[in-house]
C-alpha cells in the first residue's frame, strides 16, 4: 500500500493525517504545539508523539511520501541542529522517506483551493498575506511577528482591547461592557476603582505583562462578539484590522488579478464581523476573484506529498483534493483555540 502524510505544526497544537491515494484516510494524530523554533525540544517531543498516533494503526514503511508544514517552514534547511531534532524524531516513529518542509501559508493556501497560483491571507494569532506561484510561497507580506507586525491579528485585536481600557481609564470614562470583559479576563478587579483610576491602570498594565504576549490573542473572541452585538469601539477595532489585513493583500496582488485569494486562520475561517468585512473589502477590490475558506492543513500536506512521488503529476488530481478537502464556508462561531 502506498500511503501520502501530511502534518501541520502549530504553536498550540500538531496535527497528522495519513491517507492513500484514494483519499481514504487510514490513520490520524495530534498532539500539542510542536514549532520546533518556538517551543524546542518539547514541540519535537510533540510531533513525535502525534506521528505516533497517526501511524499506530498502518506500516510506517508504506508511507512514501509526507510533507511537514509550520511557521518558518524552510527552518529545518537554515539550522542544523532543528533539522537533526526533526530527522530523529520521524525516523523514532518509523518513517523511511524524508519529509519535505513547507510554511504553514502555504498550507492555509493548498487547503482552500487545488488551483496552483493565487494570494492567501492568514489571520490566527499572528497575520500575514502572500503570493502563491505552483503551490510554493513566492512573495509575503507581514508574518513579522508580534513585536514587529501581525496587524490585524487576534494578537493585534487583543492588544487593541486592552490599550482600549487604558484609555478609557486615563479619560476617567466609565467602563462599557467589553472594557470588564478585558479585565475579567486578565484577572484585574474594578469593583473598587479609585477616583485617580492609577491603581487600576498599574494592576491592568501588570496583567497584561504578566502572559506571553501572543496570548492576547485569547481576546480577540471578546471582542469579535461584542462587535456582533453593535458595539462601536469594537466594530471600529474589526474594521480597522481588516483595512491592515487588506492592505497585505494589496502589497502581493496585482490589481486586476482573477486568481483565488484564501482565507485562513481562526480569525477569517469562522463568521464574524472582521471575517465579513475582509471579504467584502476583498470582492471589492477583486470582484472577479473566487474567495475561498481554507480547510485542514495536515490534509492539505497530505494532498502536496503525493506530489513527490513519481507519478505525483497525475494523482495529484481535484478530485483526490476533494476527497480529502471537501469545500467548506465559514464557521458560525470564532473558536477559543487560537492559532499561531
Amino acid at each position: 500500500m502506498t500511503l501520502l502524510l501530511g502534518m501541520d505544526i502549530g504553536g498550540t497544537s500538531s496535527r497528522v493525517i495519513v491517507a492513500d491515494l484514494n483519499g481514504r484516510v487510514h490513520g490520524t494524530g495530534r498532539a500539542g504545539g510542536g514549532n520546533p523554533v518556538s517551543r524546542g525540544s518539547a514541540g519535537i517531543t510533540a510531533i513525535r508523539d502525534a506521528l505516533r498516533a497517526a501511524l499506530a494503526t498502518v506500516d510506517p514503511a508504506d508511507v512514501r511520501a509526507a510533507v511537514f508544514g509550520f511557521a518558518g517552514g524552510d527552518v529545518a534547511t537554515r539550522d542544523p541542529e532543528i533539522a537533526r531534532r526533526l530527522r530523529a524524531g520521524w525516523r523514532q516513529a518509523g518513517l523511511l522517506c524524508t519529509p519535505t518542509m513547507v510554511s504553514d501559508v502555504t498550507l492555509a493556501y493548498v487547503s482552500g483551493t487545488d488551483a496552483a497560483d493565487g494570494t492567501v491571507v492568514v489571520s490566527g494569532t499572528g497575520a500575514a498575506a502572500a503570493a502563491i506561484r505552483d503551490r510554493t510561497l513566492v512573495r509575503r507580506a507581514d508574518g513579522h511577528g508580534w513585536l514587529l507586525g501581525d496587524h490585524g491579528s487576534g494578537f493585534w485585536i487583543g492588544r487593541e482591547a486592552v490599550r482600549a481600557v487604558l484609555t478609557t481609564i486615563d479619560r476617567h470614562g466609565a467602563l462599557s461592557e467589553l472594557n470588564r470583559q478585558v479585565l475579567r479576563d486578565l484577572g484585574v478587579p474594578y469593583a473598587d476603582r479609585r477616583a485617580d483610576d492609577q491603581s487600576l491602570t498599574n494592576a491592568t498594565i501588570e496583567a497584561a505583562h504578566r502572559i506571553p504576549p501572543a496570548e492576547l490573542a485569547r481576546l480577540a473572541p471578546l471582542v469579535l462578539s461584542a462587535a456582533e452585538s453593535g458595539d462601536p469601539e469594537a466594530t471600529l477595532m474589526c474594521n480597522l484590522a481588516a483595512e491592515h489585513l487588506s492592505a497585505s493583500v494589496n502589497i502581493i496582488r496585482q490589481p486586476g488579478a482573477t486568481s483565488p485569494i484564501v482565507v485562513g486562520g481562526s480569525m477569517l475561517t469562522t463568521s464574524n464581523p472582521l471575517s465579513r468585512a475582509m471579504r467584502a473589502s476583498l470582492g471589492k477590490t477583486w470582484p472577479h476573484a473566487k474567495i475561498r475558506t481554507a480547510g485542514e492543513g495536515a490534509a492539505a500536506a497530505a494532498w502536496l506529498a503525493v506530489r513527490q512521488l513519481p507519478e505525483g503529476a497525475a494523482l495529484a488530481s481535484r478530485t483526490l483534493h476533494r476527497r480529502l478537502l471537501p469545500r467548506r464556508s465559514a464557521r458560525t462561531s470564532v473558536s477559543e483555540t487560537y492559532l499561531v
